[in-house]
């Protein structure tokens, strides 16, 4: 489960971190966000957004979308990576995944999907909760300690 945990989360890390620099696999250089790059304005407004939210998908495309997605991979890459705040990781992240799914709209023959009802996007989501159940973050992360501090026994949501 640790492994599995470290390796969910570098998946998002690595979604920022590559959006962000445009280390040039799914994002070149010159489409980075450091650049002036437009990370979900980039998806949202894209050929790739079918089926029937297109309309609101292109709705939310704006400034604050990029800063609110780049900030969503970056905390939950972050905090799955550490193994804390498993819980508001799998709630943030699966609805994310979620939505992506969705935009993607992978019920239509002829996308780019290759199944309509279970791809990359829901079995991300299903590991972060998987791992939010199992507390994945008690081995090889700082899920003990951060279960004991007195602000997450205050707010257990933050477990």
């Amino acid at each position: 489960m640790a492994l599995l945990r470290l390796a969910t989360g570098f998946i998002f890390l690595w979604a920022f971190l590559d959006k962000t620099f445009g280390l040039g696999f799914s994002t070149p250089a010159d489409r980075a966000w450091v650049a002036g790059g437009t990370p979900s304005q980039g998806f949202l407004l894209s050929d790739g957004v079918t089926g029937p939210l297109k309309g609101l998908f292109t709705l939310i495309a704006s400034p604050a979308s990029d800063i609110l997605f780049q900030l969503g991979m970056l905390g939950i890459g972050m905090a799955v990576m550490l193994g804390i705040g498993l819980r508001v990781s799998a709630v943030v992240g699966s609805f994310l995944m979620v939505m992506m799914y969705l935009a993607e709209w992978p019920f239509a023959a002829n996308t780019t999907s290759t199944n309509p009802l279970v791809d990359y996007h829901i079995i991300y989501a299903l590991t972060l909760v998987l791992l939010a159940a199992s507390s994945a973050g008690d081995t090889w992360g700082a899920g003990r300690p951060w279960r004991k501090l007195p602000i997450v026994h205050r707010r257990p949501w933050l477990l």
